[in-house]
């Protein structure tokens, strides 16, 4: 895994843990980590970060049409 250094003001009011969370959160909305690959990014369980989603704004349910298509097909 990766690590990076972020310079961030002082007076900014967030916790480490929040800031794994919007990371994580805004990497998976984008496609670009699994559930579990972002959730291990939060330092937190799949279950949790699924759960704790919709806090940041982010829904668990896809919005692409390819993936809707796919999971009424699989169903």
């Amino acid at each position: 895994m990766r690590t990076i250094q972020l310079n961030l003001p002082d007076d900014l009011d967030l916790k480490d843990s929040d800031l794994s969370m919007i990371i994580a959160s805004k990497l998976y909305e984008e496609g670009k980590l699994s559930s579990g690959q972002a959730a291990k990014v939060a330092g937190l369980s799949k279950r949790t970060f699924i759960e704790l989603l919709g806090r940041y704004g982010v829904s668990v349910f896809s919005t692409s049409i390819s993936d809707l298509e796919s999971d009424i097909a699989n169903a």
